[in-house]
C-alpha cells in the first residue's frame, strides 16, 4: 500500500510542493529514502525512530521505501522529517486519517517526539493554498508566520502525539488567526530625527533619497553624525504596501530570521552589515542557498558603514542589485533568484586620517592618499549613488540648544506625499520611484525648460562633473520637485540637485 502525505521545499523566496510517498514491502528490512534528498533529509530516519519509539510508536521492520516527488528536485532541510512521519504511521496503520490529501505538513523531529521550528515556512503555506489544500499543520515556533496566510487553516503542533490525536479525532486542534497589521498607521520608531541636532543640509538629502529612492553616500570626519543619521532613516520611509510587507516577510522566512513570536512584518527592515562581511553574506548564496543581506533589506535601506573598508570583491557585487534590484545566483547545483529593492545607504571618512575639509583639525594626509582612498570605491559603483553629502561637526552651540529638531512624522508625510506623485506618475509601468527611470522614461516625464537645461550645462562645465552625472541630478530635481508639489523641473531643483554631486567633481580632494 502506497500512502501519500504533502509538504514543500523552499525555492529562492518561493516553494516548490512535494508529495511524500511511502511504500511498506517485502524483499527486506530498513528504510529507503529517495528523491534527492540531502544529508539532513537523509538524517531523518534516526530522528523518526527516536521519536517513534518515544512517542509510543513503533517503527516497521519490514522494507519501508519513502519517495520524495518529484525525484528530480533536491531536498534541503529538517522540514521533511513531519510528513514523513505522518505518512509512515498511516502506512503502518498506526494511524487513521482521512485528511491527509487535502493537508500539508512541515516540521522538524526531536529525538522525543516534539516538534521544532523550522525555516521558510511561509513561502511553503502560501504555494499549498494557490494548490488548493485546505490545511497546514506547522511547529508553535512557526505558526505566526503560518496564520498570515489567508484561505488556508494553520494548526500549531507540539508533538508527533498531539497531531496523531487530532488526525484521528480524538482530539480537536482550532485554527490560529493572525491579527493583520494596519500598514497606514503611524509606525513607532526609537530613532527619530528630532534627536539630531544642526545637520540641516544631511537631513534633507536623506529626505529626498527616502522620497525617491535614491541611495545615498554621507562624506566626513569621525563623530559627526553620519551613522546616526543613518540608522533613523527608516523612520521617514513610507509604510509598506501589504504586498511589500508579504514580500519581505517571506525573504525573512527563509533566512530564519522572524522569531517565533513574529508574524507580518510591518516596519521596513534596517541592514547593517560589518565591512568584514563576505561576498556571500553580503549577496547571498552558499552550499545551502539563503538570501543575503540585500534581500534581507528588501523594500527597507542597507547601511554600509566605513564604505571604503569593505573589500573591493564584496562591493563590486553590489553593481547588479542596485542596478536591477534582484540578484540571480547561479551555482552548479542550483540557480536562485532573490529580490533586492533597497535603499543604499553609505558612509566613508574623506581621507585615512578622516579630517579632510574638517573646519579646525587639520588632514594629514596628501591629495595623491585622498586620492587613493577614495579610488577604493569604483567609479561604476559610485554611478549608482544618486546623493552625495559632505557632512561636517556639528558645533557646541548647536549641541547646546534647546531647540527642537523636526520630528520625523513630519518628515515621513512629505516623503508619503510625494511617493503618492510618483505612484500616479508611473501607473502600470511597473516601477514606482523617480531612481528606477529608464533613459526613455526621463526623456517623457523629466522635460528641462531652455533655463533650467541651460543651468545644468554650464554646471556640467563649470564644475567639471561627470557625465555620469548628468541623468542623475535630473532624477534627484525630479524628486525635488515632488517634494514641492510642482508639476515641472524648475532651475532651482536643478541647482539643488547639482550640490548632491560633490564626489562626481574633478577638483574634489585636490
Amino acid at each position: 500500500m502506497v500512502v501519500r502525505t504533502h509538504t514543500g521545499a523552499v525555492s529562492g523566496i518561493g516553494a516548490v510542493m512535494v508529495t511524500v510517498e511511502v511504500s511498506i514491502t517485502g524483499g527486506g528490512l530498513g528504510l529507503y529514502l529517495v528523491g534527492l534528498p540531502d544529508n539532513a533529509v537523509k538524517e531523518s530516519e534516526q530522528r523518526v525512530r527516536s521519536a517513534f519509539e518515544n512517542s509510543g510508536y513503533k517503527m516497521t521492520a519490514r522494507k519501508c521505501v519513502v519517495n520524495l516527488a518529484p525525484a528530480d528536485l533536491r531536498k534541503e532541510g529538517s522540514g521533511f522529517d513531519l510528513p514523513i512521519a505522518v505518512a509512515i504511521l498511516a502506512a503502518t496503520e498506526q494511524l487513521e486519517a482521512a485528511e491527509l490529501e487535502d493537508s500539508v505538513f512541515v516540521g522538524e523531529l526531536s529525538l522525543d517526539g516534539s516538534i521544532r521550528g523550522v525555516k521558510g515556512v511561509l513561502p511553503v503555506v502560501a504555494e499549498a493554498r494557490s494548490q488548493g489544500f485546505k490545511k497546514i499543520y506547522v511547529p508553535h515556533d512557526n505558526i505566526m508566520e503560518a496564520a498570515v496566510v489567508e484561505g488556508i487553516e494553520a494548526y500549531a503542533v507540539g508533538s508527533l502525539k498531539e497531531l496523531a490525536a487530532a488526525l484521528c479525532g480524538e482530539t480537536k486542534l482550532e485554527p490560529t488567526c493572525s491579527a493583520m497589521p494596519n500598514m497606514s498607521e503611524e509606525q513607532a520608531y526609537v530613532d527619530d530625527f528630532a534627536d539630531v541636532k544642526g545637520q540641516a543640509h544631511v537631513k534633507r538629502a536623506l529626505e529626498i533619497a527616502a522620497a525617491g529612492g535614491h541611495n545615498v553616500i554621507m562624506i566626513g570626519p569621525p563623530g559627526s553624525g553620519k551613522t546616526m543619521l543613518a540608522r533613523r532613516m527608516p523612520s521617514i520611509l513610507p509604510p509598506m504596501s501589504m504586498e511589500e510587507a508579504l514580500e519581505t516577510t517571506k525573504i525573512h522566512s527563509v533566512a530564519g530570521k522572524l522569531g517565533a513570536s513574529r508574524g507580518l512584518m510591518s516596519h521596513r527592515p534596517f541592514r547593517a552589515p560589518h565591512h568584514l562581511a563576505s561576498p556571500v553574506a553580503l549577496i547571498g548564496g552558499g552550499q545551502n542557498p539563503q538570501p543575503g543581506e540585500v534581500s534581507l533589506a528588501h523594500n527597507g535601506v542597507l547601511f554600509l558603514d566605513e564604505l571604503p573598508e569593505f573589500g573591493h570583491g564584496v562591493l563590486e557585487v553590489l553593481r547588479q542589485p542596485l542596478e536591477d534590484k534582484h540578484i540571480s545566483i547561479a551555482r552548479a547545483r542550483y540557480a536562485v533568484d532573490y529580490p533586492s529593492n533597497f535603499t543604499l545607504v553609505a558612509s566613508m571618512n574623506p581621507c585615512p586620517c578622516g579630517y579632510y575639509n574638517h573646519p579646525t583639525k587639520e588632514c594629514s594626509c596628501s591629495p595623491a592618499a585622498v586620492h587613493r582612498y577614495l579610488g577604493r570605491v569604483s567609479g561604476p559603483l559610485m554611478d549608482r549613488i544618486d546623493l552625495h553629502v559632505e557632512v561636517t561637526p556639528v558645533g557646541r552651540e548647536e549641541l547646546s540648544s534647546e531647540l527642537s529638531s523636526e520630528p520625523s512624522s513630519v518628515v515621513r508625510e512629505r516623503v508619503i506625499s510625494a511617493r503618492r506623485i510618483q505612484a500616479e506618475r508611473f501607473k502600470g509601468l511597473g516601477i514606482h520611484t523617480n531612481t528606477m527611470m529608464s533613459s526613455a522614461m526621463l526623456r517623457r516625464f523629466c522635460p528641462l525648460s531652455a533655463a533650467a537645461r541651460r543651468l545644468l550645462d554650464a554646471a556640467m562645465e563649470r564644475l567639471q562633473l561627470s557625465a555620469r552625472a548628468y541623468d542623475r541630478i535630473i532624477k534627484v530635481a525630479r524628486t525635488i520637485a515632488d517634494l514641492a508639489g510642482v508639476e515641472d523641473i524648475e532651475p532651482q531643483h536643478i541647482s539643488e540637485a547639482i550640490g548632491y554631486r560633490s564626489l562626481d567633481r574633478e577638483s574634489w580632494g585636490r
